[in-house]
């Protein structure tokens, strides 16, 4: 039996109790209740960051980053995970902001809330499945044949809308409607917006982190690493590589929709193909593979514009002009410095930092 020990003479002795230490390993060792203890914890902290911030960091700080977050952590597992490459994610996170703009003018419930629950649902499953389509055709090309493919789509699907067919059903330029969620009593819409988007990112997160350890995680892994090897073995390359667009696509669309919430409109304005750019410098200076590195460039892409453009101001320029591609151009110097001086990104840099200062230490 497993938990018998024997004797060099082969004599079976008494199995002793398991220590503390013992149990707490076997606890550490159950993914789901780790992600899941995790999860709580992290929301209780930017529950106490969202109370504790005024109406402008909540707006402008934590909200865009929570949304940030779903769409570089779905990037994170189509980059990082299978090794593919998608320079268009925008395009997902536009499908997702019209499919719960959409969806919300059929759906009419007396409590606001709880239908945001199932309009999140909705962004992610129209996401998901034109991740599929979109994936289907990924699954023949490599390269930057896909890198040229999703650029396409990222270039081509914002002026949909403008399409004179399909403008009275999308809205044209203007784009559609969303209704705002109620904020309970006591909280302010900003406070309840970041609420809101922070719970959609940790839920994104768990979800995520939980395949990312499964099978399914190794099978993407095994793509990536070698498609031959990985076929070999008895994988469907094509299908896993789907697979990934459709999970990768399904948190772009969550964090579309939640775009949507907070600028109560679906246009394609909102999403420009710098958007995608942006999207790609998160997950690579973050660190290519790592969810906490999709956080820490979600973190920079979103206040990096904002402190550049306080630098600006700081200075007083007086040029329209160069005030106005000042921020972008301090925005390109530091991500090009930081790619230089950390190319493995801020989660391999940590990862590098912990294994000097404990060598012996492996996990």
């Amino acid at each position: 039996m497993a938990d018998e020990l024997e004797s060099p003479a082969g004599a079976l002795i008494a199995p002793t109790s398991a220590s503390s230490t013992d149990r707490f390993g076997v606890l550490s060792r159950s993914t789901l209740l780790r992600h899941t203890l995790a999860a709580l914890v992290g929301f209780g902290v930017l529950w106490l960051l969202i109370t504790s911030f005024s109406d402008y960091r909540n707006s402008s700080w934590i909200a865009p980053i929570a949304f940030t977050v779903c769409a570089a952590a779905g990037l994170t597992v189509l980059v990082g995970l299978s090794g593919q490459i998608s320079l268009g994610h925008g395009a997902f996170m536009l499908v997702g902001a019209y499919t719960l703009a959409l969806v919300q003018e059929h759906w009419t419930t007396s409590h606001g809330n709880l239908a945001m629950i199932g309009l999140l649902a909705a962004a992610a499953a129209g996401a998901a499945l034109f991740g599929a389509l979109v994936g289907v055709a990924a699954a023949r090309l490599r390269g930057p044949y896909l890198a040229g493919a999703t650029l396409a789509l990222a270039l081509g699907l914002p002026t949909l809308p403008s399409y004179e067919k399909l403008s009275g059903k999308l809205g044209g330029n203007a784009g559609l409607f969303v209704s705002s969620p109620n904020p309970p009593n006591g909280m302010d819409l900003y406070r309840w917006q970041s609420v809101i988007c922070c719970a959609s990112a940790v839920v994104v997160l768990w979800v995520l982190a939980n395949v990312s350890r499964s099978r399914v995680g190794r099978s993407f892994r095994a793509v990536r690493d070698d498609e031959i090897a990985a076929s070999l073995c008895g994988l469907s390359v094509p299908r896993v590589q789907v697979l990934a667009f459709v999970l990768s696509a399904a948190g772009a669309g969550v964090a579309g929709g939640l775009l949507a919430m907070i600028d109560l409109t679906a246009g394609p304005q909102a999403f420009p193909l710098s958007l995608s750019f942006g999207l790609l410098a998160a997950v690579v200076f973050g660190g290519l593979g790592s969810l906490a590195g999709a956080i820490y460039g979600s973190i920079l892409i979103t206040l990096l514009p904002l402190w550049s453009q306080d630098i600006t101001d700081a200075l007083s320029v007086h040029s329209h002009k160069v005030s106005s591609n000042m921020p972008l151009m301090v925005y390109g110097i530091v991500l090009t410095v930081a790619m230089l001086a950390v190319p493995n990104g801020i989660q391999g840099l940590l990862r590098s930092l912990r294994l000097t200062l404990a060598p012996g230490r492996r996990r």
